[in-house]
């Protein structure tokens, strides 16, 4: 229990996670990245494209909402796959919001479980830096997936 009463998430004491470039939260599976209208004016100037050149070649839109499109076997459009099996994203400094909260989304957070589950598709999972939970809550307050 905390101070102010609330029952602590089963993560409290925090998590460990480090980026090891495989790719698999980018692609090798079809979905969606949304993307904000915000973040399109980001990632549009960054390509030194304007925003609505940006969005009709690159954006779709799917349930009421926009996502960034992906190629035929399911990698978003802007994943680099090297030749020694890392990855890279060309848009990385302008990433949107989703991409930049990964793993800790609530549904990877809602149980023990859930976290080991995600963890089988992201080998970083439980490696590198430890972040604390006001991270952790941080980041789900940004991606507007606040846990329970």
């Amino acid at each position: 229990m905390s101070d102010s009463g609330q029952k602590l998430p089963w993560y409290s004491g925090g998590l460990s996670f480090a980026c090891i470039r495989c790719g698999n939260c980018c692609g090798g599976t079809p979905g969606y990245v949304w993307v904000s209208v915000p973040e399109i004016i980001q990632i549009a100037e960054h390509l030194r494209m304007e925003p609505s050149e940006f969005e009709r070649l690159h954006v779709r839109r799917a349930e009421r909402r926009r996502s960034l499109l992906e190629h035929e076997n399911g990698d978003c459009e802007f994943l680099v796959r090297h030749a020694d099996g890392k990855t890279g994203c060309r848009i990385h400094s302008v990433r949107p919001v989703q991409c930049r909260t990964w793993p800790f989304w609530k549904s990877n957070l809602d149980s023990r479980p859930a976290w080991k589950a995600a963890a089988k598709g992201c080998p970083g999972i439980g490696q590198g830096p430890h972040y604390p939970l006001p991270v952790i809550e941080a980041a789900c307050a940004e991606n507007g997936d606040l846990p329970l």
